[in-house]
C-alpha cells in the first residue's frame, strides 16, 4: 500500500509512526511532513491545503490512500474532490467538517439533537453582542465562529476582558474572518476531557481516552493552546461515565448523522465537560486531536490501516480494536513565548541521548545547515508508555532533562491532572 498523510505536525507523525509498523504499508508520503516524519516517510514540498497539487501527486503516483491530518483541508472540501476522482481517502467530507469549521453550525447541531452542551448565542455584530455580554455571567466562554488554529476561545473572567476580547475578534480581526461570527457560552464548571471515536455511517466506536491539557502554564494557568500534553487514560473517564457518554453524547451524535443525513466516515473528537449535571459537550473536530493522537495511538494494537479500510468500507462493527495494556503520556516541548509570539530557527540538541523507550512526535522541526531546528510554537512532544501513567511521565520527564533549545517550555504537571 502506498499511503499520502496530509499535515506536517505531531498528529501526523504518530499516524506515520503507527503506520510505518504495519505489514500492509509499502511506502509513505507526507505532504508537507516535518524532520521527524522524514525519517519515516517521504516527505514532499506541498501545502497542506493545496488541494489541487495534492490530488494532482495522488493521482500520479497512484496512492492507494490518503489521511487527511488537519482540520483546514478538511473544511475545504478536500475529500469531495479526492472522491469526485475515484481516489480513496480518509476523513469526512465538507458538509461534515462543518462540525468543526462553524462554531454555531455545532452548536445548533447539538441542540437540534438534545445533544447536552452549554447554553450560548451567536452573534455577527459586536454593539449587540456588547450590550448582552452581562447576560452570561462570568466568567464567560467566547469562541471565534471559525477556525482560529486551536486558539480562537477565551475565557474572560469579567465585564471588561469580555469586551476586549470582543473587540479583538470582531473589530480587530485577531483571528481574520473566523471572528465575522462569533459564539458566546456560559462557562461550565467541571473536569474537562476528550474522547476521539471512529465513525461510519451505522457505528461509533470510542478509542481509549485520553486527558489533554490546553494551558500553556502548570495548574491550568495562562492563555488556551493547542495543547501542552496528554495522558491515556483520563482519570475521570470511568466505566459508568463511559457508558453515560455513550448513551447522552455518542449515540445521539450518531442519530442525528443520519437524522441530517451526514455521510461521516472519519474520526471524530469530542471535546467533553463533566459537570454535576452531567457530561456535555463543549466542542467536535472532524480528525484526530493533537496531541491527545500522541498518547492514544502508542496504546493501539489493531492495525490503523485495518480499522480505516472497515470505515471505508462501511463495516466498523465488525472488527474488534485492540489496545496495550500500558498507559502512556506526551509532553510538548514548545517555543519560548508560545502561544502569542515566538522566534524559529531554534537549534535542537539531546536527541541522540534519549532513552530507547522514549518516543518523539514532531510538530514543527525542520534541517537546516545540518542541524535539527525549531519551526513552530509546539516543536516536539515527548511520549512513553508505563504501568501507569505516573510510572510513563517520570520516564518522558527524566528524558526531557536531556533535551535542550533556546527558550524551550514545557508544563512539569502533566501525569495526573491534579
Amino acid at each position: 500500500m502506498k499511503i499520502l498523510i496530509i499535515g506536517g505536525g505531531g498528529r501526523e507523525h504518530a499516524i506515520a509512526w503507527k503506520l510505518n509498523n504495519e505489514i500492509n504499508v509499502k511506502k509513505i508520503y507526507c505532504a508537507p511532513g516535518n524532520a521527524g516524519i522524514s525519517q519515516i516517510a517521504e516527505c514532499l514540498n506541498i501545502n497542506d491545503s493545496d488541494i489541487e497539487k495534492l490530488l494532482q501527486f495522488a493521482k500520479q503516483e497512484q496512492i492507494d490512500l490518503t489521511i487527511v491530518g488537519p482540520e483546514v483541508p478538511l473544511v475545504k472540501g478536500i475529500v469531495d474532490e479526492f472522491e469526485k476522482h475515484g481516489l480513496k481517502i480518509f476523513g469526512p467530507n465538507k458538509e461534515c467538517s462543518k462540525l468543526e469549521g462553524s462554531k454555531a453550525y455545532c452548536k445548533e447541531f447539538m441542540i437540534r439533537h438534545d445533544i447536552p452542551t452549554a447554553k450560548y448565542k451567536e452573534y455577527t455584530n459586536i454593539d449587540i453582542a456588547i450590550s448582552e455580554i452581562d447576560s452570561f455571567g462570568y466568567p464567560l466562554v467566547i469562541k471565534a465562529d471559525g477556525l482560529a488554529a486551536g486558539k480562537g476561545v477565551v475565557i474572560p473572567q469579567d465585564r471588561e476582558e469580555a469586551i476586549y476580547t470582543l473587540k479583538e475578534m470582531m473589530s480587530e480581526k485577531k483571528f481574520g474572518s473566523a471572528g465575522d461570527k462569533i459564539v458566546i457560552e456560559e462557562f461550565l464548571v467541571g473536569e474537562e476531557t476528550s474522547i476521539l471515536a471512529f465513525v461510519d455511517n451505522d457505528t461509533i466506536i470510542p478509542m481509549v481516552s485520553a486527558k489533554d491539557h490546553k494551558k500553556v502554564y502548570n495548574n491550568e494557568q495562562g492563555p488556551n493552546t493547542g495543547g501542552m500534553g496528554t495522558f491515556s487514560p483520563s482519570e475521570v473517564y470511568t466505566n459508568e461515565l463511559a457508558k453515560e457518554i455513550e448513551e447522552t453524547v455518542l449515540a445521539k451524535t450518531l442519530e442525528g448523522f443520519k437524522k441530517d443525513n451526514l455521510n461521516y466516515k472519519g474520526i471524530l473528537f469530542v471535546g467533553l465537560m463533566i459537570t454535576e449535571d452531567g457530561p456535555k459537550v463543549l466542542e467536535y473536530n472532524v480528525r484526530f486531536g493533537d496531541p491527545e493522537t500522541q498518547s492514544v495511538l502508542l496504546r493501539l494494537e489493531t492495525d490503523l490501516y485495518k480499522i480505516i479500510e472497515a470505515i471505508l468500507e462501511n463495516r466498523l462493527k465488525d472488527i474488534e480494536i485492540k489496545y496495550k495494556k500500558e498507559e502512556a503520556v506526551c509532553v510538548m516541548l514548545t517555543s519560548g513565548g508560545y502561544p502569542e509570539d515566538y522566534e524559529k530557527g531554534k537549534v535542537i540538541s539531546g536527541l541522540e541521548n534519549l532513552d530507547k523507550d522514549i518516543v518523539v512526535f514532531h510538530s514543527a522541526t525542520k534541517a537546516f545547515e545540518n542541524n535539527l531546528v525549531t519551526n513552530g510554537g509546539r516543536v516536539l512532544g515527548i511520549s512513553a508508555k508505563g504501568d501507569n501513567v505516573e510510572d510513563a511521565a517520570k520516564k518522558v520527564y527524566e528524558n526531557i532533562k536531556k533535551i535542550n533549545f533556546e527558550g524551550m517550555h514545557y508544563r512539569t504537571d502533566i501525569k495526573t491532572g491534579n
